[in-house]
């Protein structure tokens, strides 16, 4: 019996061997798929604008920690995308990343913090633009992505795909980005930003526009006489 059990035993570790050679051809086609209908959704992007409820967990109490809505709008300048947010009251502000720049305009305090994005366009541009009008070839430059199966995110069927970040700056930001991407037009519905202290950011989207005009305004601030003005 012992000869028998050990002469099936080749076969039976051959047989192991191919299937998950299968899986992973399945797996890493999968997210080629994906990538290609980003990089196809990329060729034409040139505006983007949609709901977003963004959701902040504290991994030491285990809870939520803070909640804020409003409009979120993406557009196509040059080679660059830039974001525009408007985040609604109580936590009232105007959020924009443009020309090489974040501004952060609070009302209700009457401030706005200036950033150079130039040193560090990388981290910014993960946390803001990533997933809307970026190719797949563009997120293989700066991330290790993995293929995680499919979802549904509030009824869109949904690619999930986890990015690990390939600089070291970023890392200090984000060990790791879930995307969760449309299938039908490579654009995100669902991300999730986690920090290396346990705490993460859920960012959900609804009621997507592709290629609709965008109101200038939203990327105008116009702060009062009063604001305080702060550079960083």
């Amino acid at each position: 019996m012992k000869r028998s059990r050990w002469r099936f035993a080749p076969g039976l570790s051959l047989s192991v061997l191919v299937l998950g050679l299968a899986a992973h051809a399945v797996t890493d086609s999968n997210l080629e798929k994906v990538l290609a209908k980003m990089d196809e959704t990329a060729a034409k992007f040139r505006t983007a604008q949609a709901r977003f409820t963004w959701t902040t967990f504290n991994s030491v109490v285990n809870e939520v920690s803070g909640t804020q809505t409003g409009k979120i709008y993406f557009q196509r300048n040059g080679n660059e995308t830039e974001m525009a947010a408007v985040i609604d009251p109580p936590d009232a502000q105007q959020v924009v990343f443009s020309h090489g720049k974040i501004q952060v305009y609070k009302s209700r305090m009457a401030t706005m913090d200036v950033y150079d994005a130039g040193t560090h366009r990388e981290e910014f541009e993960t946390f803001l633009v990533i997933g809307f009008g970026s190719s797949g070839k563009d997120m293989l430059t700066s991330f290790d992505v993995s293929y995680s199966g499919e979802e549904k995110v509030d009824g869109t069927d949904a690619v999930k795909l986890e990015l690990v970040p390939k600089s070291d700056k970023v890392k200090q930001y984000f060990t790791k980005v879930i995307l969760w991407i449309n299938r039908q037009n490579g654009i995100s519905v669902q991300q999730e930003f986690l920090q290396p202290n346990g705490d993460y950011r859920l960012a959900k989207y609804s009621d997507i526009q592709l290629g609709q005009k965008i109101p200038a305004k939203a990327f105008q601030i116009k702060p009062s006489g009063s604001t305080k003005v702060v550079t960083h």
